[in-house]
C-alpha cells in the first residue's frame, strides 16, 4: 500500500502542474489519473487500498463538509430561505423524472428501474461543488445574493434525499411493496441531523471557549464528533443525516467562536488540499471504463437529456429570487457535478443481482466521467463571467 500511496502523490503533484498549465481544475486531472492507475486500466494500485477507498473517501468528505461549515454564515443561509429548501429537492426530482420518461425509452430498461437510475444519477458531487463554493466565498464571488450558502446548503441536503429514494425504489424493485413511511426518512434526517449537529456545536463551542486547547486539539475533536456521526448514520436503522449533523456542528463553532474557527479552517484546508487528490484518485479508481464502453452513444445522450431537464428544475427553483439570468445560469452550472454518490452506491443494484444492474452501473460511470470535469470547467469558467463581487 505504501509504494501506492507514493506514487499517487508523486504523480498526484505531477498532475496539478500540469493543470495548472491548462487552466483547468486539478481534480479533472485527479479523476484521470485515478482511472490510469486503476484496476480498468495500469492496474498499478495495492487491492488493500483499493478495499479501503471508500472508507478514505468518507474521511475526506467529512473534511471538506466541517470546513465548508466553519465558513458558512448562518444569517446568510437563512436569507436566502425558500430557495436552499428548493434546490435541495427540486433539481434532483426534475431529473429523475426526465431519467423514468427518456430512459426506457433510450435503454429500454423497466419503469421502476429507470426510477432506480434517476436516483442514482440525481445526487449533486458536495466533493466537487462545496470546494467550488469556498473559494467563491473566499472571493466575494456571488455572496451579496447568497448564491454560495445557497448551493452549499441546496448540495447537502439533494444528496439525504436522492439517497433515500434510491433506497424506496430498490425496496420495490425487490418486493413489489413501496413503502410510502420510507419518504418520512427524508424530514426526519433532516431535522435529526440538524438538531444533533447543532447541540453538538453549540457543546463544543462552549468547550473551546472555556478550555485551553490546542488549534490542532480543536481540530481532532472536531474530526472525531465528525466520524462518530457518520458511522452512526451507516450503521443506524433511525433516520439521521451524518454530513448534515457535519456541517451544522460546523456552523454553530464558527457561530459561537468565530477567531478560533477560522484558525480551525486553517487547519482543515491544508488536510483539503491533500485529500482533494486521494479522494478523486480513489474515485476515479472506482470506474470501470470497459463499463463506460460497451453502452455507447445512448448513455451519453440520456446522461445529457436528464442533465438539460435538470438545469431546467434549478431554474424552477430560482423563480422569484431577484436572481438575473446570469445568476441563474451559474447556479446551473454548479448543479451539474455527479462523482462521489453514483460512485458509492452505482454498483449496488448490479450486487443485489438485478436484470438492469450493469446498465446502472454503466450509466454511473458515463455520469461521473461527463459531469464532473463538466461541472468543474464550467464553474472555474463562469464564475468570474456570471457573478458580481461584492464590495
Amino acid at each position: 500500500m505504501l509504494a501506492s500511496l507514493a506514487l499517487i502523490m508523486l504523480l498526484g503533484i505531477f498532475t496539478h502542474l500540469v493543470c495548472q498549465k491548462l487552466k483547468l481544475p486539478s481534480l479533472v486531472g485527479y479523476l484521470l489519473l485515478g482511472i490510469i492507475l486503476g484496476p480498468s486500466v495500469l492496474n498499478l494500485l495495492d487491492q488493500s487500498l483499493i478495499n479501503i477507498s471508500a472508507d478514505l473517501r468518507q474521511i475526506i468528505l467529512i473534511i471538506i463538509l466541517s470546513r465548508a461549515g466553519l465558513s458558512l454564515d448562518l444569517d446568510a443561509l437563512r436569507k436566502v430561505g425558500r430557495p436552499a429548501i428548493l434546490m435541495s429537492f427540486v433539481p434532483a426530482s426534475f431529473e429523475i423524472i426526465g431519467t423514468i420518461v427518456f430512459a426506457p425509452k433510450i435503454l429500454g430498461l423497466p419503469v421502476i428501474d429507470a426510477a432506480i437510475l434517476g436516483t442514482v444519477l440525481g445526487a449533486v458531487s458536495p466533493a466537487v461543488v462545496v470546494p467550488a463554493m469556498l473559494k467563491l466565498i473566499k472571493e466575494k464571488r456571488g455572496v451579496d445574493k447568497g448564491i454560495p450558502p445557497l448551493i452549499l446548503a441546496g448540495a447537502s441536503v439533494d444528496d439525504i434525499y436522492c439517497l433515500v429514494l434510491f433506497a424506496a425504489f430498490l425496496g420495490l424493485r425487490q418486493t413489489g411493496r413501496f413503502q410510502a413511511s420510507a419518504l418520512l426518512e427524508i424530514p426526519l434526517s433532516i431535522v435529526a441531523g440538524v438538531f444533533i449537529g447543532g447541540m453538538m456545536g453549540f457543546v463544543l463551542g462552549l468547550v473551546f471557549e472555556k478550555v485551553s486547547l490546542t488549534t490542532g486539539q480543536q481540530l481532532l475533536l472536531m474530526l472525531s464528533v465528525s466520524m462518530a456521526f457518520v458511522s452512526f448514520d451507516n450503521v443506524s436503522r433511525l433516520p439521521f443525516s451524518g454530513i448534515l449533523a457535519v456541517m451544522t456542528m460546523a456552523m454553530l463553532i464558527y457561530r459561537q467562536v468565530p477567531g478560533q474557527a477560522e484558525h480551525i479552517a486553517r487547519y482543515y484546508y491544508q488536510l483539503w488540499s491533500v485529500g482533494e487528490l486521494f479522494l478523486f484518485v480513489l474515485v476515479g479508481a472506482s470506474v470501470d471504463v470497459a463499463f463506460a464502453f460497451t453502452a455507447g452513444w445512448r448513455a451519453v445522450w440520456l446522461v445529457f437529456l436528464v442533465l438539460a431537464v435538470r438545469m431546467v428544475g434549478v431554474w424552477v427553483s430560482l423563480l422569484g429570487t431577484g436572481f438575473g439570468w446570469k445568476e441563474k445560469l451559474f447556479c446551473m452550472i454548479a448543479y451539474l457535478p455527479k462523482a462521489t454518490v453514483q460512485a458509492a452506491i452505482g454498483s449496488i443494484p448490479l450486487s443485489l443481482g438485478l436484470a438492469s444492474g450493469e446498465i446502472i452501473l454503466t450509466l454511473s460511470v458515463v455520469a461521473i466521467l461527463i459531469t464532473a470535469p463538466l461541472g468543474a470547467v464550467g464553474i472555474e469558467w463562469s464564475y468570474e463571467r456570471l457573478l458580481d463581487k461584492a464590495e
